[in-house]
């Protein structure tokens, strides 16, 4: 069961100066409760007419759950740097030092990095002018063994003095384990480019989640939110149903996550991950989990399942996990070519879930109960997690 809300966070989230500026935070001012049922009331509305959907699950304490922070940097009309936000909707950077959601360890780490920029005459970039270096700061913290990494993204693979930087920033913040140069020298609004140079430590730090331990590097997808992260999986391995016989496909795999957790229950994993960084930390991950039943291809996951079923291979159960656009029908077909008996649909938009739910239903499958999951604390965004059982 899930334990009471406590005294702590039913407090109006009023501490937050930037909230009118930041447009972050949709449901500042509102007690965790109110916001709680909210997305309750709102899940109800798009996936009640499919399934039952239970309660809600919580967080215990919803603040500084994110243990990855971005800082964009930029000049004041002083010509000061000041990291922080791109107020929503425009390239106006807001100024932060502290975030009520972000990790306040990352936080401090970025601040120490903007008041070191003067002493080592390192330039902020300036989009209009193309002028400058640092454009962009990335933490990653691991809240479970504190492992640090710092991406520092530059305009330019030239970085006058980067070793004395990084020493000047170790001396801050010796709980750093690792920095990483990443250079983006385009015109985009994508924040990291493609190449790398490792400045210090190994180039990827390590977590522990749902007893697995998981390689990440700086252009990895990890879950931002690892408290909630554990209960949501918790969740849908239970759903899953796992009688230690069963052909599992770990769709949009990222790094492995789902899928190494799962191997403990079934008989054997597929991954299968368009990203080829991710394909390789997934690789890296079963390896350091000594996981003998997972393998991990690089591909569309449709396309992987329809080779599958050309080949006479049958799947038992389908864990899938696609972005905010949801799936596509082409990717429910390939589910249906594969006999696949259970289908467990972890989705960050409740909005494509219930369209593709509707067209699960056509293949032959039913919504068997739906958990909304609070990931985003203070934000109107919903996680929700969906079995699909194929009918008889």
């Amino acid at each position: 069961m899930e334990k009471k809300i406590s005294q702590k966070t039913e407090k109006k989230a009023d501490g937050c100066q930037l909230s009118q500026k930041c447009g972050g935070c949709t449901y500042q001012g509102m007690t965790y409760e109110k916001q709680c049922k909210l997305k309750q009331r709102r899940t109800e509305e798009l996936l009640g007419g499919f399934c039952k959907v239970q309660p809600i699950i919580r967080m215990e304490n919803p603040y500084h759950y994110r243990n990855k922070v971005h800082a964009v940097f930029d000049r004041d009309r002083k010509g000061k740097p000041v990291s922080g936000i791109y107020q929503e909707g425009t390239h106006r950077v807001v100024p932060v030092d502290t975030c009520m959601i972000e990790d306040e360890k990352s936080d401090a780490i970025i601040v120490t990095i903007r008041n070191l920029l003067p002493s080592f005459k390192i330039k902020v970039y300036d989009e209009d002018t193309g002028y400058g270096l640092l454009r962009h700061v990335l933490v990653r913290r691991s809240f479970s063994n504190g492992q640090i990494m710092v991406v520092l993204v530059t305009a330019s693979p030239v970085f006058p003095s980067k070793n004395n930087f990084v020493k000047a920033l170790l001396k801050e913040h010796p709980e750093i384990t690792t920095v990483i140069q990443n250079v983006n020298g385009r015109n985009t609004s994508m924040v990291l480019g493609q190449k790398e140079n490792v400045l210090y430590g190994k180039g990827y730090i390590e977590d522990t989640l749902c007893g697995c331990v998981f390689r990440i590097s700086s252009k990895s997808f990890y879950q931002i939110n690892p408290v909630q992260t554990e209960k949501l999986y918790a969740k849908a391995i239970e759903l899953a149903d796992l009688k230690g016989t069963e052909n599992v496909l770990d769709a949009y795999c990222g790094i492995g996550t789902i899928g190494l957790i799962a191997a403990a229950h079934c008989r054997q994993v597929a991954g299968v991950e368009l990203n080829p960084d991710a394909v390789k930390d997934a690789v890296n991950n079963r390896n350091r989990n000594k996981v003998e039943n997972a393998r991990f291809f690089r591909g569309d996951a449709g396309e992987f399942m329809v080779g599958l079923a050309n080949d006479g291979q049958k799947l038992d159960v389908v864990f899938m996990d696609p972005p905010r656009s949801g799936s596509t029908e082409e990717f429910i077909d390939a589910v249906e070519q594969t006999g696949a008996k259970r289908v467990v649909y972890i989705s960050c938009n409740p909005e494509t879930l219930a369209r593709d739910l509707q067209y699960f239903e056509k293949k032959g499958y039913q919504a068997g109960e739906a958990w909304p999951v609070d990931m985003f604390p203070w934000t109107d965004s919903i996680e929700a997690v969906t079995v699909l059982n194929r009918k008889k």
